[in-house]
């Protein structure tokens, strides 16, 4: 009921994993939902156009290629930066 309450137009599977101190991407980070009730916040600053399903996977030391090895998500968060420079055109 709280949750309605707080967050009155977010539609997600798991209402629970909003504001549980992780970013999840998404739909639940929206503006509806309090960008993940707050998880997103500082992900949203840092890279305002990336929009991921697993925004904990961008800068976490492993080039997860896609959607994650783009510019606007800072090519996965320097960590597809030394594979690009390796393997320049591969998209995988």
């Amino acid at each position: 009921i709280d949750f309605n309450k707080k967050y009155p137009g977010c539609d997600v599977d798991y209402p629970y994993i909003i504001g549980d101190g992780f970013c999840h991407g998404r739909e639940y980070n929206t503006e509806v939902c309090g960008w993940d009730g707050g998880d997103c916040i500082d992900f949203n600053k840092k890279y305002p156009d990336c929009d991921v399903e697993y925004p904990s996977q961008i800068g976490d030391g492993r080039c997860d290629g896609r959607e994650y090895n783009t510019e606007v998500c800072g090519w996965d968060g320097g960590d597809c930066i030394d594979f690009n420079k390796k393997y320049p055109g591969c998209d995988v």
